[in-house]
């Protein structure tokens, strides 16, 4: 995949030590299913065309609420997920960081059994996630935003919308997060929310299975990652309480197409989501009463007051901004290193070591956080007002004092947020120093591990340490200017969190609505866009990063310099695996078994009954195949009529059989029958030319969620064809075979399909679609492939008992296969 992040680590190894690493990660790969793009484009053939014609007025409405009643149901089962994990880690990390208290205080201020406990509690609670995450669902490790960027983009990853995904995701971060990892839930409930929406919106769980026959107009890729899209939006309102951020989350890290209906449809969906999860905890917070609607989402940055700030402090904003640019490429590159390692040493192929792995970061954190609080702190008086859901730790300090090392380490996370946040004299100048490197290394080291993990919340808490710590340097070097180290915290934690996911938009917009101030939009806005513009200066944001070195497919935003030019030609695949509209059973069974292809373009027939070079269609491979299903076959030439509806191609999704499942079913007898295909193919999908510019093609692609283009000359004839595999492999392509310009198509002299050249005049003839040039033969014909099973029509209709047709009349066209 072309991106920085993939050659510094070409670099950075031998070419064997490359090569193995690709290796191990394609047998990964093909133990499980391929990724696979989205059909995103609508197949508007005959069979789709009568469904949709036999709506009426009523049946297109309730089409349409029905849209907005899934839209409820996926915020209102996202507030519900991300209230269980709440409840959850609040319970148990209270009862846990509560016990190893008591024992400190029951011991009179003993190491050994408190220190061993505390390992023993935590490596216990993360030796679940980290079960369930390397034995039943790797997919669920990680926060899953990498993913579900990908699958927004226009590509499916296996399993990652799967209920058991969903199960190991939000079980497992229950566990990680109440087992003391540096890792954060709000990633893990945007993957939550996006299976939700997945499920809901199919109205079946294939996992079980089960099917309530509800929301079968829904069932395509279209209408699916629509609703994908919206669920992790309500991922992102149920974390932060911020509707609008989530909105525009899923619009500018995911969806490459987007309309103002799913607009609409979504901020209803993160509304819901915001308001339910605020109704829940409404009636469990301590001191809230049901229906006081104060907490908006899982964290909780407190109440800020608004303070002044001058322009003077502007340039201290930049160089926070700056630090935080800085800092976060530094994370990446960090983690990037340990991730590449991961691959190479502790495969997921191997889950026991995985396992291992887990469990010994969980002993780290674990350690690194009781030495810090029993060797490294400061005790400091008990202030005599605390903010509002602070606990303070005594630990070994005597009465009337608090350990401030214990007091940010021995609590939740979203605590700490608070403390750093709203505490103004609770932690000491080398208190802060020491965690802000202690918890940067344990995020680093924890993000990419065997454990469902959020990256928001320990990016926040390392920010807020640097904020605070700078605020107060500041403060005391300049009394007159600094006046709220608070709001240094809150900026500090936005060029942190900036310089490590490059997001922009959406990241203020989140940060703002959590602040519930406006006045905080100046410094969030410009430290967020400093840190950004730092840190694309050394690497690309760790989403992106973990999405190249897994070698997941995704089509940027700009096409490629390296496109700029080439032409259609240059980027399609040729020759192409063409059938004709109206062909025997056999030859199908053989071409599907021979290759794995998501989609084949369709030719007419000539008067002779021989395939033509005409292109008249494109036909999907699990629509082939349900037919194959389905049984559509006729035993005479002119069988137009069908059996199989709308309805039938939906039963099975998403979940289409291959041919391997349905060969059984296929019996001898069948094979000399034969498909009429006409009726299933999309007529009209949309095409180029050889001589279009790449660039046009790539912006095809990403704006309409183009799954397959078909080339074709001004003639009609079938050229080649460009996937979204060929787009986003295109420079690993050119590396392999050398520059585009050696390629012989780009030779004016070179004859198409053939090695022998030809004049210019006759290059661009062939180009063009002209049949002026003398040279005419490799114009009217294809490539042979030698493993192409294709007989001609003629033979096929010549074999019929009474048929007329003599499959000698004219040259057979011979058809071909990608290689």
């Amino acid at each position: 995949m072309p991106a920085r992040v993939r050659h510094k680590a070409r670099r950075a190894m031998s070419g064997t030590e490359w090569e193995h690493l690709l290796q191990r990660s394609h047998v990964h790969h093909s133990e499980q299913d391929d990724v696979q793009s989205l059909d995103y484009e609508v197949n508007e053939n005959m069979v789709w065309r009568a469904h949709v014609a036999s709506k009426s007025n009523w049946a297109y409405s309730r089409e349409r609420g029905l849209k907005w009643v899934v839209a409820l149901l996926v915020g209102m089962a996202t507030a519900l997920v991300a209230y269980t994990i709440d409840m959850f880690i609040r319970g148990v990390a209270g009862a846990k960081f509560t016990l190893i208290s008591r024992l400190i205080v029951d011991c009179d201020n003993c190491f050994w059994s408190p220190f061993l406990s505390y390992i023993a509690v935590n490596v216990l609670l993360v030796s679940v996630a980290a079960f369930a995450v390397a034995f039943i669902e790797p997919v669920a490790a990680g926060s899953g935003i990498p993913e579900i960027k990908c699958y927004l983009n226009g590509y499916k990853i296996p399993h990652v919308v799967r209920l058991s995904t969903l199960l190991c995701k939000a079980g497992g971060v229950m566990f990680s997060v109440a087992g003391g990892l540096a890792v954060g839930r709000e990633g893990p409930m945007i993957h939550s929310g996006a299976v939700l929406a997945a499920g809901i919106s199919q109205g079946k769980a294939t996992s079980l299975p089960l099917d309530s026959g509800l929301f079968k107009t829904f069932r395509n890729d279209h209408m699916k990652r629509d609703f994908v899209a919206s669920g992790a939006a309500a991922g992102v309102s149920a974390a932060f309480g911020s509707p609008i951020g989530g909105v525009l989350f899923s619009l500018e890290e995911g969806a490459s197409h987007w309309n103002q209906a799913l607009t609409w449809r979504t901020f209803f969906c993160t509304m819901i989501s915001s308001f339910t999860l605020n109704l829940l905890l409404s009636g469990t917070s301590p001191g809230v009463k049901w229906g006081y609607l104060n907490q908006p989402g899982l964290v909780d940055f407190g109440e800020f007051v608004a303070q002044s700030y001058t322009v003077v402090e502007i340039p201290f904003f930049v160089i926070i901004g700056v630090v935080g640019g800085l800092s976060g490429a530094a994370f990446n590159a960090i983690n990037t290193k340990l991730t590449l390692f991961r691959m190479r040493f502790i495969p997921v192929s191997k889950p026991w070591a995985r396992f291992a792995e887990a469990l010994f970061i969980a002993a780290l954190s674990a350690t690194v956080s009781f030495l810090f609080a029993f060797f490294i702190f400061e005790c400091r008086p008990e202030p005599t007002t605390v903010y509002e859901g602070i606990t303070l730790r005594r630990f070994t300090c005597p009465e009337g004092e608090y350990n401030d090392m214990a007091t940010i380490f021995f609590t939740t996370q979203e605590e700490a947020i608070r403390q750093l946040f709203h505490n103004r004299d609770a932690f000491s100048y080398p208190t802060l120093a020491f965690f802000m490197f202690a918890y940067f290394g344990l995020a680093v080291v924890t993000y990419g591990a065997s454990v469902p993990s959020g990256l928001f919340v320990p990016c926040i808490l390392t920010g807020c340490a640097f904020g605070r710590l700078a605020g107060h340097a500041l403060e005391h070097l300049f009394p007159s200017i600094v006046h709220d180290p608070g709001t240094y915290a809150l900026v500090g934690a936005a060029a942190f969190l900036g310089g490590v996911v490059r997001m922009t938009i959406s990241l203020t917009v989140i940060i703002l609505e959590s602040t519930n101030d406006i006045s905080y939009g100046l410094p969030v806005m410009l430290t967020i866009m400093v840190s950004k513009i730092v840190g694309d200066l050394f690497n690309e944001g760790l989403y992106d990063i973990h999405i190249d070195i897994k070698h997941i497919p995704f089509l940027g935003w700009e096409p490629e310099r390296l496109m700029e030019n080439l032409t259609a030609a240059d980027i399609m695949s040729t020759p192409v695996n063409v059938l004709p509209y109206f062909v025997r059973v056999r030859d199908v069974v053989v071409l599907l078994e021979s290759n794995t292809h998501g989609a084949f373009p369709l030719c007419g027939i000539d008067e002779n009954g021989l395939p033509s070079d005409q292109f008249v269609g494109i036909i999907l491979r699990h629509e082939i195949i349900t037919l194959l299903k389905r049984r559509a076959f006729v035993d005479y030439a002119n069988a137009v009529r069908s059996h199989v509806d709308w309805l039938d191609f939906v039963d099975d999704y998403p979940r289409y059989p291959d041919i391997v499942d349905i060969r059984a079913d296929i019996f001898d007898e069948d094979m000399d029958k034969f498909m009429n295909l006409s009726p299933y193919m999309n007529p009209a999908p949309i095409t180029t030319q050889p001589v279009a510019a790449a660039t046009a093609v790539f912006r095809l692609f990403r704006g309409l969620g183009l799954r397959h283009m078909v080339v074709v000359d001004r003639m009609r004839r079938i050229m080649g064809i460009v996937t979204r595999h060929d787009l986003v492999h295109l420079e690993d392509k050119f590396h392999r075979d050398g520059s585009p310009r050696d390629v012989p198509w780009h030779n004016p002299h070179y004859q198409f399909g053939r090695d022998t050249p030809r004049s210019h005049e006759a290059s661009i003839a062939h180009l063009y679609g002209s049949t002026d040039s003398k040279d005419t033969s490799s114009i009217t014909s294809l490539p042979r492939s030698s493993a192409t099973p294709v007989q001609s029509v003629a033979e096929l209709l010549a074999s019929i008992p009474g048929s007329n047709v003599d499959p000698q009349a004219s040259p057979t066209l011979q058809r071909s296969g990608i290689q």
